[in-house]
């Protein structure tokens, strides 16, 4: 069966944008308990390009895989986690990138770099960090994982901060997120 996207998230309202979400069937990692541990030779760049062996990896339905096996543990480092293996898997700043923004009904849908929809949530909290001068925000995705808001997006979710007041905050299921460090 070939692949195909999401559709634009401009065009969804909030109940699509969840039936996408939970029409996303995502390996069980939690259940598995592999013993062979190793390193994967691959590497996530701050950019969201995927690379094996200093190659980057070109066959967008390789990243998607491989990143549905994706978790990171309480000291910060992601593993590729199978049935058998565990391989660590160096990122250099977030497993994903946020590259476009909606807000539908209260809440805050993003479009991902692997086409995955996330809403934020309690359980996909916004995290701000950075400085006042080089801020960032990122998004829990799953399993430890974030995503950071590219810069478009960034400026996306500034611009409803501001449609909703001064305090630069956003609400999205019930929660409010400060997009302050």
């Amino acid at each position: 069966m070939p692949y195909e996207p999401p559709p634009y998230l401009a065009d969804l309202t909030l109940a699509q944008i969840a039936e996408q979400v939970a029409a996303r069937k995502l390996p069980p990692v939690e259940g598995w308990a592999p013993t062979k541990m190793g390193d994967s030779r691959m590497r996530i760049a701050a950019d969201g390009t995927w690379f094996h062996d200093g190659d980057p990896i070109r066959r967008e339905a390789m990243v998607r895989a491989f990143s549905g096996l994706l978790t990171r543990d309480a000291s910060g480092e992601h593993f590729l986690v199978s049935p058998f293996e565990k391989l660590s898997i160096d990122v250099e700043d977030a497993a994903f990138i946020a590259t476009d923004c909606a807000q539908r009904e209260g809440g805050l849908a993003f479009f991902l770099n692997t086409d995955e929809l996330v809403i934020a949530g309690p359980e996909h909290a916004l995290r701000a960090a950075g400085g006042a001068e080089t801020p960032a925000i990122y998004l829990h995705v799953r399993r430890g994982c974030e995503a950071r808001l590219n810069r478009s997006t960034y400026a996306q979710l500034a611009e409803i901060a501001i449609a909703n007041g001064d305090d630069w905050t956003v609400s999205s299921g019930g929660e409010t997120f400060s997009l302050l460090p």
